[in-house]
């Protein structure tokens, strides 16, 4: 998209930017697989993934395999434009380490491009290997539904007990290990209620390391209950000088109903009704929450860190914020992120094959050129409009004597 164009998309409100996001899958983009067509906007009939287990008593089973498989690509890849956005970077080279209940490597869709450590390696819940689909997901027999980074590797780090309620001292453990590991991009799916120091500690030794992190800004809703008492506070590490703090937000760019008050957010990504796998079967689920928005912007932040290799971290965070679409709470653009020359204006390069890392061309010259032309032209238009009166008002007025012409030679009636 050209700049004054994007500028023009921009300045729509949320519901019909979301609305034309939905529809230029129809458009010269390229269309979902033939087995998985675009999305209409209509629900799917697939189980939810819960971002944690019940300790009822009998409610000891993991979460079951699922059945179902999409019948459509869902909202959330199309408004992230991730078709044309692989075209630029998958994240290769990159990794993602993910703190949350868990991923089991041999997940459908996710290749040999996991390494869980420790009791990483089982997810009885299932919510982090949902969220690494959508950070690095292939989309297996589904490519419709790869995720944000399809190239990039996940270091799978247990940041919850194994019914996925958080801890501290376990997040701030595995974020000390995503440290030593080196991985680029730590995101943390869990959100705590209060501020853990050994936390803090960790988190400032993996930005000083050179690693973005990435938080959920609030935890997943609860599944019971109502939110409309809760009162907004900040949630941690998303709360940590450096992280950046990533809210759920629905088709027309609004944060669901039941989402936890909070402030201090970054960034908004999709984070309702998002379709992704699980850690047993081949079947899909539906989910939801800041985690899976979180998910999204760390799969951006591999992408970009492919890209943009020498970028700090707090280059990254600032170029995802500052390509975001603009709104009360920016909303991410993996492709814009990627493709846009920071700078004193901003300019979005058009698609490539992908190959090579965008650049800009030096135009300083040719604008030069263009401008000494157009001034060359105004010239010479200016030099046959005086030739052209040369020729033919010049011997008029010679033969009346250098008069002014009457009546009669200029085509006005006599007596008028």
């Amino acid at each position: 998209m050209k700049p004054s164009l994007r500028a023009t998309a921009r300045a729509l409100p949320a519901t019909a930017l979301g609305a034309a996001l939905l529809l230029s899958a129809a458009g010269p983009a390229p269309a979902a697989p033939a087995s998985l067509p675009s999305a209409d906007g209509k629900g799917q009939q697939l189980p939810g993934m819960p971002s944690a287990l019940g300790r009822d008593a009998g409610d000891d089973a993991c979460t079951p395999a699922s059945t179902s498989k999409a019948k459509k690509q869902d909202w959330s890849r199309q408004r992230l434009d991730l078709d044309r956005l692989h075209r630029h970077s998958t994240g290769a080279g990159v990794t993602v380490a993910l703190v949350d209940t868990g991923v089991v490597a041999d997940a459908t869709g996710l290749g040999d491009r996991v390494t869980a450590q420790g009791a990483a390696a089982v997810d009885c819940v299932g919510h982090g290997t949902f969220l690494a689909g959508l950070i690095a997901g292939s989309g297996g027999a589904t490519p419709g539904l790869a995720g944000v980074a399809p190239s990039a590797k996940v270091l799978a780090l247990r940041g919850t007990d194994e019914r996925g309620q958080a801890d501290a001292g376990l997040v701030a453990e595995a974020v000390r290990a995503a440290t030593e590991a080196g991985a680029d991009v730590i995101v943390v799916g869990v959100a705590l209620p209060r501020r853990d120091a050994e936390l803090t500690r960790a988190v400032a030794d993996a930005l000083g390391e050179g690693a973005v992190v990435v938080a959920a800004a609030t935890p997943d809703p609860p599944t019971r209950g109502t939110t409309d008492d809760v009162p907004a506070r900040t949630y941690w590490p998303a709360g940590e000088p450096g992280v950046l703090s990533v809210a759920d937000m629905l088709p027309d760019g609004s944060r669901p109903d039941n989402a936890l008050p909070t402030s201090g957010v970054d960034l908004a990504a999709p984070g309702a009704g998002v379709v992704s796998g699980g850690p047993r079967g081949a079947g899909h689920y539906l989910g939801g929450g800041a985690s899976v928005a979180a998910a999204y912007a760390a799969g951006a932040a591999a992408v970009v860190r492919a890209t943009h290799p020498d970028d700090s971290p707090a280059a990254v965070v600032r170029r995802l914020t500052a390509t975001a679409y603009p709104a009360d709470i920016p909303q991410l653009d993996p492709y814009a992120a990627v493709t846009t020359v920071l700078g004193d204006a901003r300019t979005v390069l058009p698609a490539g094959d992908g190959s090579r890392q965008v650049t800009l061309r030096d135009t300083a010259a040719a604008d030069r050129a263009t401008g000494r032309a157009a001034l060359f032209v105004l010239l010479g238009g200016a030099g046959v409009l005086s030739v052209l009166w040369a020729v033919f008002a010049l011997p008029r007025a010679r033969a009346r004597g250098w008069r002014p012409a009457g009546p009669k030679e200029t085509g006005t009636p006599d007596g008028a």
